[in-house]
């Protein structure tokens, strides 16, 4: 069996520029020689010195290789939402998710939502987002692994959620054969809404390990997932769990997450 190799972020840099002005972070161990540089590639080219087998996806030519935006469906309680491509945007090199009234509703939901994900799946490694979440009552701002039974496969999902009643704090969380409440809340230091920050997890086979700015803040050791799941984003809005999110405010729609880039680095 290969080693795992673990791979982390500059820790400074990243926090003091808004997760290093467009690019990903440096990694070391998984390649000790990579150094990455300032300029913008395409969206669907790899960064010439990410370690081997890396998935750098930025957003400034739009949806990028292996990705795509879900349309036209709706994931039943809790999410208020139908999930519509036009939701999802790019502009400025970044990826707009926006919540809004939605202009042709179904089946009684009011309101759009923006999701965009994956086509493949993936397993051990590391993920990270660059992002800025929305400051919203009743509203989520995620980047997170899921699969389900939708594919074939049981409910295994880790999340990064930031909560819009109170976006100096960002959630933690994940599901294993279905089973959650691993709910935890971290205390950010700064507003999530204001500025881009870079987030991550590491998915080792015996725990979970989330960053903040390239910062180990939180790990989970029991009853890891197992099972390869797609990388997804989403911005939504919730009912029937007031207690968690709080009512939704629809006063200021629309109302939008961005995103800057995305990375994958698998574990050899």
């Amino acid at each position: 069996m290969k080693k795992l190799l673990s791979v982390i972020s500059l820790l400074a840099v990243l926090a003091m520029a808004g997760c290093s002005a467009d690019k990903p972070a440096e990694t070391t161990a998984a390649t000790t020689k990579a150094e990455t540089t300032a300029e913008t590639t395409p969206a669907t080219e790899a960064k010439p010195d990410l370690p081997e087998g890396t998935i750098y996806a930025d957003f400034v030519s739009g949806i990028p290789d292996g990705f795509e935006c879900s349309d036209g469906w709706t994931n039943g309680d809790p999410f208020n939402v139908t999930w519509r491509k036009n939701s999802v945007t790019f502009e400025d090199g970044k990826m707009q998710l926006t919540i809004d009234n939605d202009p042709v509703p179904s089946k009684g939901i009011p309101y759009s939502g923006a999701e965009f994900r994956s086509k493949d799946f993936y397993g051990y490694g590391r993920y990270e987002v660059c992002m800025k979440a929305i400051k919203n009552d009743g509203v989520v701002s995620s980047f997170f692994t899921y699969t389900g039974p939708s594919d074939n496969n049981p409910w295994d999902e880790i999340d990064i959620e930031v909560l819009g009643k109170d976006t100096t704090k960002v959630q933690f969380n994940y599901y294993t054969n279905g089973a959650g409440n691993h709910e935890y809340m971290h205390d950010l230091g700064f507003d999530a809404s204001e500025d881009f920050h870079l987030y991550a997890f590491e998915w080792h086979k015996d725990k979970i390990v989330w960053f903040v700015d390239g910062e180990e803040v939180y790990t989970a050791d029991k009853d890891i997932p197992v099972t390869e799941g797609k990388i997804m984003m989403n911005a939504w809005c919730g009912k029937g769990v007031d207690g968690w999110l709080k009512a939704f405010d629809d006063s200021k729609l629309p109302v939008t997450a961005e995103y800057k880039y995305l990375t994958f680095t698998p574990f050899e």
